[in-house]
């Protein structure tokens, strides 16, 4: 009974940090609107974001800096895949392929996380998680309204999966992380992830070309000018290091098949967000499409986690045991 108690509690905390993780990326598209609309490149926000929480995380990865020596393919994996392969992907199939059509495939990632799992990891994989992916890639085409716009330019799509591989490399790596006899403290992961994700985005991006100038005015959010450095701030601490810390922490908690399907409510917030503070206003199909997403999501919760020993996350000294990542695209 003891252990089941835990491990109820464990399943209350990681659904509660997945649900947090999916509120702050979520919240990043309504911050870097207007600091794109205000001259920015969507790239060029994108290395800001990930290239100032890298810096706030500094401290934390000169702390856990013998990660580089005890995990340094984790660090470079997470780095190249879960924060600048995301990215990456996702803002060049924007250039080739409809938002609403590259956000569906890169959602996909739950699905081939469940695939992962069951032929790769040769895990059992519950019908709960499978029915909940099926339901949540389902509602999401919806919500993006991937009908009205279908464009199917080969490398455009190549790309957008891309970042769906990428976006499950994030979850399989977030797991990983905590497994074996020596389990990587989900903190120096994430700050080293970033380091790593602002280099590679650096040579992608090349912000040596950037209108700094952008960042000292200001921008329009729901017709308010706000300063574009209240608008960074927030995307750098809110949806990148507190999404990252969460979403990492919840698949830790949970499972990479769970926390994926509950990953697709970032799309769903995101949208509402949109049409709150953007007047992005949504359709019939939008919101059936969200209670679809929902539901999938509320199904997949009932998935039975992965065993998890007491303490699922590495804690030398209790500063370090406490995401995610979004990455979103």
């Amino acid at each position: 009974m003891q252990v089941s108690g835990g491990h109820s509690q464990q399943r209350k905390v990681g659904l509660g940090l997945a649900l947090v993780s999916a509120l702050t990326f979520g919240g990043s598209g309504v911050a870097a609107k207007p600091l794109i609309e205000a001259g920015l490149a969507p790239l060029e926000v994108t290395w800001l974001r990930v290239t100032g929480a890298a810096l706030v995380l500094l401290p934390l990865a000169w702390r856990h800096r013998g990660l580089l020596t005890r995990r340094p393919a984790l660090l470079v994996g997470f780095g190249l895949l879960a924060v600048a392969g995301v990215q990456a992907c996702y803002f060049a199939a924007l250039s080739r392929i409809p938002v609403g059509v590259a956000l569906l495939v890169e959602y996909l990632a739950p699905a081939l996380v469940l695939g992962w799992v069951r032929f790769v990891q040769r895990r059992p994989v519950s019908r709960a998680a499978a029915i909940g992916v099926v339901l949540a890639v389902g509602g999401l085409a919806c919500v993006v309204e991937v009908w009205s716009g279908l464009s199917f330019n080969p490398f455009g799509l190549l790309l957008a999966f891309g970042a769906a591989f990428c976006q499950v490399g994030y979850f399989v790596l977030s797991d990983h992380g905590s497994d074996g006899q020596d389990p990587a403290d989900p903190l120096g992961v994430i700050a080293y992830g970033l380091l790593i994700g602002a280099v590679a985005l650096t040579v992608v991006g090349r912000p040596w070309g950037m209108d700094w100038t952008v960042l000292t005015g200001g921008a329009d959010l729901a017709g308010a000018r706000v300063p574009a450095l209240v608008l960074l701030a927030w995307i750098v601490l809110v949806a990148t290091v507190i999404a990252y810390l969460t979403g990492v922490l919840s698949v830790r908690r949970l499972s990479p098949q769970v926390a994926g399907v509950l990953a697709c409510l970032e799309a769903v917030i995101a949208t509402v967000l949109a049409w709150v503070l953007l007047d992005e206003h949504l359709g019939v199909a939008q919101v059936v499409g969200g209670v679809v997403v929902l539901t999938g999501a509320l199904i997949a919760q009932t998935s039975t986690p992965k065993a998890a020993a007491a303490e699922p996350v590495a804690a030398s000294a209790p500063v370090e045991g406490e995401r995610e990542y979004t990455a979103g695209g």
